[in-house]
């Protein structure tokens, strides 16, 4: 039980992660989908076997768990069955994937698991803590988190509106890409309509002033003409037109 003992210690919600059980014989596979999903600050916890995995979700009341299908030491069903449906199910055998998901598994993905593959599932299960499964961006001084919603530039705290943050994460996961308007509604607004016009303007506006730390500082934010803007690092020189 060495594996429990470990896992259960000094785990809290404390820092807002999302925890994850990772159900698989395989330790090398197991802890590979931990080690991935660690970068995106999922606190994933190994288990080889299924009596250990049940003992943790009392102590460590996970938000999802992965289990392997042919396991071992339990039928992967009946483990899903216990877990009450917050799982995902990794297999390959379409026999065993539709049993599982008649057992309660919300999703089934590949072994071996892929981090890119098992995120989107695990935003559908806590949509209101799908931010916090991005890690933070530090470009050019800037600083940026999405779990704690903190942005700072130089140092000093830039307090902002949940719609601005979130663009200005998207221009930084996009460093020194131009994207378009229609990708930015997409992203902050969930599509194009009437209602965002001219709303992408007056926040890009509004960003551009909060970070602006003089005059002379070129803009972060460039315009792009007739296709849309750029993020462009602070220690970079900018000379497309900001209007």
């Amino acid at each position: 039980m060495n594996n429990l003992v470990e896992a259960t210690r000094g785990d809290h919600r404390s820092d807002g992660r999302f925890v994850l059980l990772v159900v698989d014989d395989d330790e090398s596979v197991g802890a590979a989908l931990v080690a991935q999903l660690a970068d995106h600050r999922v606190r994933g916890h190994h288990f080889a076997h299924a009596a250990e995995a049940l003992l943790a979700t009392g102590a460590l009341q996970p938000d999802a768990a992965v289990v392997a299908a042919g396991l071992s030491t339990m039928s992967c069903t009946e483990l899903v069955r216990l877990l009450a449906g917050r799982v995902g199910v990794g297999d390959e055998d379409g026999g065993v994937a539709a049993a599982a998901l008649k057992a309660g598994a919300t999703a089934c993905v590949r072994r071996p698991y892929r981090a890119e593959e098992v995120l989107p599932i695990l935003r559908a299960i806590r949509p209101e803590t799908s931010g916090a499964l991005d890690p933070p961006i530090e470009l050019g001084g800037l600083r940026v988190d999405p779990a704690t919603f903190e942005v700072s530039l130089d140092g000093r705290t830039v307090a902002l509106p949940l719609k601005e943050f979130r663009l200005l994460y998207f221009f930084m996961s996009h460093a020194e890409r131009t994207v378009t308007r229609e990708q930015l509604l997409a992203a902050v607004w969930g599509g194009i309509s009437d209602d965002t016009s001219n709303t992408l303007t007056v926040h890009i506006k509004r960003l551009r002033r909060r970070l602006a730390l003089d005059g002379d500082r070129a803009p972060m934010i460039v315009t792009v003409r007739g296709l849309g803007y750029r993020f462009v690092p602070a220690q970079a020189t900018a000379t497309p037109s900001t209007s």
